[in-house]
């Protein structure tokens, strides 16, 4: 297994309550740190697995499971 860092941008820009990032660490990403600036919310995750593609589709079932849609992914 190796360990991949990416991050997800919300859409819509949510506010991080304390309430949204429990929901957030409740549905998995508990491996994800979240921000916020300038309107944008996203979650940088550093996740273990077998593959890019299956860290970064867990990454946003996981997401989207706490009720927040993803709008895109960046990489460095």
């Amino acid at each position: 297994m190796t360990m991949y860092e990416f991050t997800l941008i919300l859409t819509g820009g949510p506010e991080l309550t304390d309430d949204l990032c429990d929901a957030l660490f409740a549905a998995g990403c508990d491996d994800a740190t979240p921000s916020s600036s300038g309107g944008v919310a996203r979650m940088v995750f550093h996740r273990v697995a077998d593959s890019l593609e299956n860290a970064i589709r867990s990454a946003i079932a996981n997401v989207q499971a706490a009720g927040c849609p993803v709008e895109h992914l960046e990489m460095d």
